[in-house]
């Protein structure tokens, strides 16, 4: 769950993968579209930044790589409420699923950065993350032929920085769960959805939730501000990204300090904080028999995006 806004600041979509293919007849009446399919990407630069993506000799000390943190076998991210920096402290917020993360209109919880390749750069210079930086990362690469054989290759020109950064995230706009069972209730398959999930759903709309929540993310395409009536959870950063719900089911704990251990407990409290509204224990049920049909599809995992 994120936060519900109240003062939000729209900013334009921007750097995102191509526009999802939209076939409903429900487009033009509901807050959320759906995601039927994937834009075309380059298969041969989404293998290479898939390698790098799991390349331990992009950290400091070869201890970690990107999917370290962000486990592509189950969520996109961990189970974790915060996870641990190279130094051994944890880090100061939770980490967020990388699935479906180049659909958002910026990136990282306080969304100080505007491109994925802005992101991937200031991940590696991070010390408590990966502890390099682009240059370091190259130059070990190109230590290495047979790299260096993959990018020449993809590239036509041998690993530099910018054809780095273009890999991973390249791989990265791959990563879309498209086809949830609510997708495609929204593109005019009644049966994909129970009767109590669309109840669900009227009450997702009717409390607000969609208010942020919406668009072909569910989220991810405003900022806003927490704990507008009540604390919501760690008070810094006060004003976040608001993220998106594709796939919440699974990617407990929630919050940017993962203090919610449950998608009921976040619902009730995000209510309580977001809306001023004090929803019974029967409507919270409801809402998250609807957020349970937001789980996609991804091709090539064993088990991982089941709700």
């Amino acid at each position: 769950m994120a936060p519900l806004c109240t003062f939000v600041l729209w900013l334009t979509m921007g750097n995102a993968v191509p526009p999802p293919r939209l076939q409903s007849r429900h487009i033009s009446e509901e807050p959320i579209a759906p995601l039927l399919s994937v834009g075309v990407q380059q298969a041969a630069r989404v293998e290479l930044g898939g390698r790098l993506f799991r390349d331990p000799r992009l950290s400091a000390d070869g201890s970690r790589s990107c999917s370290t943190c962000h486990d592509l076998a189950t969520n996109g991210a961990s189970v974790r409420a915060l996870d641990t920096g190279m130094d051994g402290k944890l880090l100061p917020l939770n980490t967020p699923t990388v699935f479906n993360a180049a659909l958002n209109f910026r990136f990282n919880w306080e969304g100080q950065f505007r491109t994925l390749e802005e992101q991937a750069a200031a991940s590696l210079r991070n010390p408590q993350i990966m502890g390099s930086s682009p240059e370091v990362a190259v130059a070990r690469l190109m230590t290495d032929s047979a790299m260096v054989g993959r990018f020449k290759a993809v590239y036509n020109h041998q690993p530099d920085v910018e054809n780095l950064l273009d890999a991973v995230a390249s791989f990265e706009r791959s990563l879309i769960t498209p086809n949830s069972r609510f997708d495609r209730w929204l593109a005019g398959e009644t049966t994909a959805l129970t009767p109590s999930e669309v109840r669900g759903y009227q009450l997702f709309k009717s409390v607000g939730c969609a208010s942020c929540h919406q668009g072909v993310n569910i989220g991810g395409n405003l900022f806003s501000r927490h704990g507008l009536f009540k604390p919501l959870a760690s008070p810094k950063p006060l004003l976040l990204r608001v993220p998106s719900l594709r796939n919440i089911a699974i990617t407990p704990p929630y919050f940017h300090d993962g203090s919610a251990p449950t998608l009921e407990d976040a619902i009730r409290r995000m209510a309580a904080s977001q809306l001023n509204a004090g929803i019974n224990a029967a409507e919270i049920a409801s809402i998250a028999t609807f957020l349970r049909t937001l789980t996609g599809e991804r091709s090539g995992l064993t088990g991982g995006l089941q709700p």
